[in-house]
């Protein structure tokens, strides 16, 4: 009676490695290393997958064929790796892959293992009644069994180098998270002093707070009447599109204007009362020209009047600091905003035009540009923002054009 299992597969592998050896000049380390066994395994995997093709000349079960199709080793269905080979080699293998089998006993004696049952050639792979023997152990016996103590050797040394290492590691480890958990901890209580010390998010707005600011607004700025650069600066206006968006305890500001862009952010410092920062949108990336604004977010139902500390936006040292006051008209939520380049209507208006694409379908067109107060539809916002409206920093006279100046002339 053929032997089975793991004690079968150990004696074909050994067998099959030495052949294996003698014919190539290749000699295979026996170690835990699967990468030692990749060749050995390659060539038997030729004869396995040959199995469903062979199985009926060579007198073993039948063998379906591979119906996934997959051509690459080691993904075929009847791939032997050398981490199989190192596994079952080892003994730790009880019930091994049947075309392992097949393909070494194919590989020792040319046919599978259903025929070689039949007539035996090797003692060795034979269960042999206690009481017909000695219990002398053969040479062959002797020398697989010293091969595979040596291996169990190498193995149990290689296990406890592993395991140093892994115990070494997970010190490593333990100390590094607790490195970091401290390290973490100290720059969350640093975190709290400074949003402490600089009142970051110091109240927590409501849903219908955060509802009353979020969304697309138009925001009207006399900013332009302060530009000494520009001689026609009289009772001018300049449109803005602007759209908030709330994020984690904060908001996100994204303003389009008439010659440049603005980004920041909003935060609520009290109930309905509204802080905007933000600077011009530059590639840089560094601040130029910050700015602050306040807002009281029920002060009016139609428009909002936030009061600034701005700057005129002017060219090199003209560029000044200015107070002035800005009018917020709420347009609606959602969608996405379009900043319109290179095309006709671009030259045609010699504006900024930007495009709202709400989330009906709908889409509103905006130029932005500056205008004349006068040519406001909403009366109620025009003394707000005229000449009278703007702060200089440092007093100057003629840098703000007034009514009755121009009378004089």
């Amino acid at each position: 009676m053929l032997k089975s299992g793991k004690e079968e597969i150990v004696y074909l592998l050994t067998k099959a490695i030495e052949k294996y050896a003698k014919e190539t000049g290749l000699e295979i380390v026996q170690n835990t290393n699967r990468k030692n066994y990749n060749e050995f395994a390659i060539m038997l995997s030729h004869i396995s997958n040959q199995l469903p093709h062979t199985y009926h000349t060579l007198g073993a079960d039948i063998y379906l064929p591979d119906t996934q199709n997959t051509k690459a080793y080691p993904h075929r269905k009847y791939d032997i790796t050398g981490g199989q080979v190192k596994d079952a080699l080892s003994g730790i293998v009880a019930h091994p892959r049947s075309f392992l089998v097949d393909a070494c006993y194919i590989y020792l004696f040319g046919v599978s293992r259903k025929a070689y049952k039949l007539n035996p050639t090797d003692s060795n792979l034979l269960h042999i009644n206690p009481e017909h023997t000695d219990n002398i152990v053969s040479e062959t016996e002797a020398n697989i069994l010293q091969k595979q103590n040596s291996i169990l050797l190498d193995n149990t040394a290689k296990y406890k180098k592993f395991t140093t290492a892994l115990l070494f590691f997970f010190i490593i480890v333990c100390l590094g998270l607790i490195v970091q958990f401290i390290s973490f901890n100290k720059m969350k209580t640093e975190w709290k002093q400074v949003k402490a010390d600089m009142n970051i998010l110091p109240y927590v707005p409501t849903q219908l707070e955060i509802d009353s600011i979020e969304g697309i607004w138009l925001c009207y700025t006399g900013s332009p009447q302060a530009r000494i650069s520009d001689a026609s600066r009289y009772h001018k206006v300049v449109s803005n599109i602007v759209q908030i968006k709330y994020k984690n305890g904060y908001f996100t500001y994204n303003r389009y204007g008439a010659s440049f862009n603005h980004i920041g952010f909003v935060q609520f410092e009290s109930p309905g009362i509204v802080s905007i920062y933000s600077r011009i949108n530059n590639q840089a990336k560094n601040t130029e020209s910050p700015r602050h604004s306040l807002l009281n977010l029920y002060s009016n139902p139609t428009y909002l009047s936030a009061i600034s500390a701005s700057w005129n936006f002017d060219v090199g040292d003209k560029n000044k600091i200015i107070g002035i006051r800005e009018v917020y008209i709420k347009l609606g939520k959602g969608g996405r905003l379009e900043e319109v380049i290179n095309e006709v209507e671009n030259a045609s208006c010699q504006c900024k035009i930007v495009r709202w694409h709400q989330q009906n379908e709908k889409t509103n067109t905006y130029f932005l540009k500056n205008q004349l107060i006068d040519s406001l539809q909403l009366q109620q916002i025009k003394p707000l923002i005229n000449e009278h409206s703007i702060l200089l920093s440092i007093p100057q006279q003629g840098l703000v054009i007034f009514e009755d100046s121009l009378l004089k002339k």
